[in-house]
């Protein structure tokens, strides 16, 4: 996971999330902090296994590490997060030692982690949407009446 590990420790990855902590610091609901990013790369893991899929563990990772990152930008200059993520994408894995083919993949996911169903004959697309959904403790939040998630979304009880 040294690729993964690189992320992190980017400088513009760390200005990034430091900056996107700091705008979440007083949000009410779900924040985008590293174990959100941690459980979002695990379940897709898990997802990708199930499904018999064979995609890196490390391109998994790095998709769930740059999947929200783009949230700071969305916040500071209304840009669309997926698109913001996969902006960066091609400004941090480079430096990390992804190929191109690799950086394409984890884009793709990032530009699609938003819509649940694409109509590809492929699960990969929502690998990214599912697990980011499951990340989420909504049975147990505090701010669950005031959500504006749609119910659908919710994970309302235990599931992974």
């Amino acid at each position: 996971m040294k690729r993964v590990n690189l992320i992190y420790r980017h400088p513009l990855y760390q200005k990034k999330y430091n900056a996107l902590q700091k705008a979440e610091e007083h949000r009410e609901f779900c924040n985008h902090t590293l174990e959100h990013f941690l459980d979002v790369a695990r379940l897709m893991y898990i997802y990708s296994v199930e499904q018999e899929l064979s995609i890196s563990k490390e391109v998994i990772y790095a998709a769930a590490f740059m999947h929200d990152i783009g949230r700071i930008d969305q916040i500071e200059k209304g840009i669309p997060h997926e698109m913001a993520g996969a902006a960066l994408c091609d400004r941090i894995l480079p430096d990390c030692g992804f190929a191109k083919e690799e950086i394409s993949l984890i884009k793709d996911f990032i530009l699609h982690h938003r819509i649940k169903d694409t109509g590809a004959d492929t699960p990969l697309y929502e690998m990214l949407y599912w697990a980011d959904k499951k990340s989420r403790n909504c049975f147990a939040c505090a701010a669950q009446a005031e959500c504006n998630w749609d119910r659908q979304k919710m994970n309302l009880e235990i599931d992974y």
